[in-house]
């Protein structure tokens, strides 16, 4: 049973996160549903799947308008073998126009448009969620984007998810359902550390909840982390140590994103610039970091900087937020990689710590913004991408004993 709390986890409690698809409206979801999510399922030859769905404001908000159009909804995914288990929050909307970039970070936590599209996602999963499955959790943003990220804007986002967590226990009482809306670190954002995660958790979040009378518990049960192994590979964190420490601070990891970034292990050599060039696309924001002579974190905050920049070292591997396909190590004749290795260390993690069972969905949403020679031709291309992701990280869990025959 999906949610089982049974050691390890069934291949049909792992899945890919959908927003690799085009889907502002509610019809487009559907679509999503039927000729996607359902054709992935069939070609893993699964009777159910857990899907990481991504849920626009717009579908959303269309749905949370009629109790009986959200029963339907419900009812659709069950008649098609989907288990609604998580939810990506993180896009408010049009994640798919031909230039999102920054836009995807607004509306951050600072403005009302946020909560109001969380709490429309909770009532959403806690109504869909799997009738077996102890908590749905929902990843959102980091707070908001670092730039122009100010006292006021910080203040006003953590009264914010206090208000979300007093509201989601007022939805545990009401329907019995328990929703975890997990902040997803991000490299330029106002979260993009695990050090910045903990401080905010250990020290900022209870603060404000304190003087909001909200109780602690609230922030405990309600809130956690969403961890985004590509993000953080971005960031050169040691993905096990970055665990241990988030664990050790008592901060729920409800969810981890399974993606791996692009890595130019040598910047110095123009060939490889040059390679890397094929990436930088108009539509999607990527960060790049390295390390100067110091080991401190430079970079920029998109591709076309970088390599325009003279003054970014060279010396030291750049790791570029550009989400590739899970299985693949080398691009581009060797000259360009990935960061696979980040996934094996959570996986070892996991193994090492059968405590942790967060949700698990493959997360790379840049299928359609690949170099052409890497871009699938067509949807039959993309599916049988995403099912290689998936048997591919099948089979690392399978190695490492995480799992498990599906419960009949």
């Amino acid at each position: 049973m999906i949610g089982s709390r049974t050691p390890g986890w069934s291949r049909a409690e792992l899945s890919y996160c959908s927003n690799v698809h085009p889907g502002d409206s509610l019809e487009a979801v559907q679509g999503v549903i039927s000729q996607h999510l359902v054709a992935v399922r069939r070609q893993r030859e699964l009777e159910y799947m857990a899907s990481g769905l991504w849920l626009s404001a717009n579908a959303a908000r269309a749905l949370c308008a009629s109790e009986s159009r959200l029963h339907r909804f419900a009812q659709g995914l069950d008649e098609q073998g989907i288990r609604l288990v998580t939810l990506n929050g993180f896009p408010y909307g049009q994640f798919h126009g031909e230039q999102v970039k920054t836009g995807v970070y607004r509306p951050d936590w600072s403005e009302p448009e946020r909560l109001t599209y969380t709490l429309d996602l909770a009532r959403i999963l806690a109504h869909c969620l799997p009738r077996e499955q102890r908590t749905g959790s929902i990843s959102t943003l980091p707070l908001g984007y670092a730039p122009g990220w100010d006292t006021d804007r910080h203040h006003r986002a953590l009264s914010a998810l206090c208000d979300l967590a007093v509201a989601l226990a007022d939805l545990q009482d009401r329907c019995g359902r328990h929703i975890r809306v997990c902040l997803e670190m991000e490299p330029g954002c106002r979260l993009e550390s695990t050090v910045q995660a903990i401080t905010l958790f250990a020290q900022e979040l209870p603060e404000v909840a304190a003087r909001r009378g909200v109780p602690k518990e609230f922030i405990e049960r309600y809130l956690g982390l969403c961890y985004d192994v590509c993000h953080q590979a971005v960031m050169f964190e040691n993905a096990s140590d970055a665990l241990t420490e988030i664990t050790r601070a008592g901060i729920p990891v409800g969810k981890i994103q399974i993606s791996s970034a692009l890595e130019l292990a040598n910047p110095d050599q123009q060939s490889g610039r040059e390679r890397l060039g094929a990436f930088a696309e108009p539509r999607y924001l990527h960060q790049v970091r390295t390390r100067d002579q110091r080991r401190l974190l430079q970079g920029t905050m998109d591709l076309p900087e970088a390599l325009a920049d003279r003054t970014l070292p060279r010396h030291s591997p750049w790791r570029i937020h550009f989400h590739l396909p899970i299985q693949t190590a080398l691009l581009a004749d060797g000259e360009l990689g990935t960061t696979q290795t980040a996934i094996l260390d959570v996986l070892d993690h996991l193994s090492e710590n059968p405590g942790m069972h967060p949700h698990l969905e493959v997360e790379t949403y840049t299928w359609q913004v690949l170099p052409l020679s890497l871009r699938p031709s067509n949807d039959d291309g993309l599916h049988q991408g995403l099912g290689n992701e998936l048997r591919w990280l099948e089979v690392e869990m399978d190695r490492r004993g995480l799992l498990r025959e599906t419960t009949p």
